[in-house]
């Protein structure tokens, strides 16, 4: 539950300082990240209410979680149409975003705090033979490989100039937000628990 709720905590706030700092520089890859860590936010709430129902009553309530997961991947794939207009847009329109060393920072802390949270999840799950935890685990570690595509494509465009590295970024992620869209709809979360045999 503490996992959860640190997990909580830290997409709200790593999702606001992303938005904001990728609307101030132009970033469109930085704002789907930070869009993206607010799906996750929901997601580990899920987590949160599933977890807490089991310790109360024993069990879920499963058609509840679903139709909840399959509003989540909705916006998995809402994230997923946004980033790509923009991408698409930006490169038509040759927009150049800003350079930005906070959001470098804040992306390089994103690398080095998810690869543990995903780990202590794992450890956790593993301990407890518990398959939604080791669902959101891998879910986290998905972020881990979001916060490197995007640090690379910002990075890059640092230090190369190159405006086009930003909408490719942001394509990776609208492919990230896809691939756990689809995660989502088939309802891993909550059926992956179910697999005792």
């Amino acid at each position: 539950m503490r996992l959860a709720q640190f997990t909580v905590v830290y997409n709200v706030a790593e999702g606001a300082i992303a938005i904001t700092l990728g609307l101030m520089a132009g970033l469109v890859s930085v704002v789907g990240f930070g869009i993206d860590s607010g799906i996750e936010s929901i997601a580990a709430v899920l987590v949160g209410i599933r977890l807490a129902s089991r310790l109360r009553h024993g069990e879920a309530d499963e058609r509840k979680e679903r139709l909840t997961l399959k509003a989540v991947a909705a916006t998995f794939f809402l994230l997923a149409a946004y980033v790509t207009f923009e991408g698409i847009r930006s490169l038509v329109g040759g927009e150049r975003p800003e350079t930005s060393t906070p959001v470098i920072v804040l992306l390089a802390t994103s690398i080095i705090v998810m690869p543990v949270l995903a780990a202590m999840k794992r450890a956790v799950g593993v301990r407890l033979g518990d398959n939604l935890i080791l669902a959101d685990a891998a879910e986290t570690r998905i972020c881990v490989w979001l916060s490197v595509s995007t640090l690379a494509g910002v990075a890059l465009f640092q230090l190369t100039g190159a405006a086009w590295l930003d909408p490719v970024a942001a394509f990776i992620i609208a492919a990230f937000a896809i691939h756990e869209g689809r995660e989502a709809w088939e309802g891993e979360l909550v059926e992956g628990d179910d697999d005792d045999d």
